[in-house]
């Protein structure tokens, strides 16, 4: 009876918070790869006071942690600041809450995906972009066309596990409340003491379904697309 309660409870719940928890990766995903190529063009531009900001935001991202992110977005940004990333509605604080958490996925991410794209540029071979400024090309140019992508390719791999890191990192968004994956685990664990290792093991389960086939798929690729030297 206690085995059936569990399905019962999980039965129309479980989906709908590992949806949760895939949105915030995606969202999360885009956005920090966005963020990262921006900071990773900074860090090795020729403008000296791009390098600073780009060189500090990483350092001080990758040093704070990222509960203390979630909450400064909530704390800070929205009760403090009024900063409000959602419509309002009858669930404006659920999805305001969604989008604040994905804003502070999006910046502890960055960073890595930065230094993951900056060990990549290195790689490149330094001629080549020499070779683009002797053919007069600007540093977006020479940056776009030619370091870049050759960067991107040698990266593929440890961005990939940026990407498995923040889908387990997601879970972090139940601190402000977010209902994703492990927020209902919370709530599971509290109806049914008594099968705690069931439950760890249904959601466990379901993170390794959702990261899995992940790092098989960016391994693939990272061999497929890597640059031939």
């Amino acid at each position: 009876m206690e085995t059936t309660t569990l399905w019962g409870d999980l039965s129309g719940t479980l989906w709908p918070a590992f949806w949760v928890t895939i949105k915030l990766t995606v969202y999360s995903g885009i956005g920090s790869l966005i963020l990262g190529i921006i900071l990773t063009a900074m860090r090795v531009c020729p403008v000296g006071i791009l390098r600073t900001l780009s060189s500090l935001f990483i350092t001080v991202s990758r040093n704070t942690p990222l509960t203390l992110i979630v909450l400064f977005s909530s704390i800070g940004l929205y009760q403090n600041l009024g900063l409000t990333l959602a419509p309002e509605n009858d669930n404006f604080i659920k999805n305001n809450n969604f989008w604040l958490a994905v804003l502070a996925f999006i910046i502890y991410t960055s960073a890595f995906v930065a230094e993951s794209l900056r060990a990549g540029i290195n790689t490149v071979p330094f001629g080549q972009a020499e070779a683009g400024r002797s053919l007069g090309l600007s540093f977006g140019q020479n940056f776009s066309a030619i370091v870049f992508p050759q960067a991107f390719r040698a990266s593929i791999v440890p961005l990939g596990n940026t990407l498995i890191a923040l889908s387990k990192n997601t879970t972090i968004a139940s601190v402000i409340g977010v209902g994703e994956a492990s927020l209902l685990m919370k709530s599971t664990i509290e109806n049914h003491a008594d099968q705690l290792f069931l439950v760890f093991g249904i959601f466990a389960l379901g993170f390794i379904i959702l990261t899995l086939p992940m790092g098989l798929f960016f391994g693939w690729a990272g061999k497929r697309l890597a640059v031939k030297r």
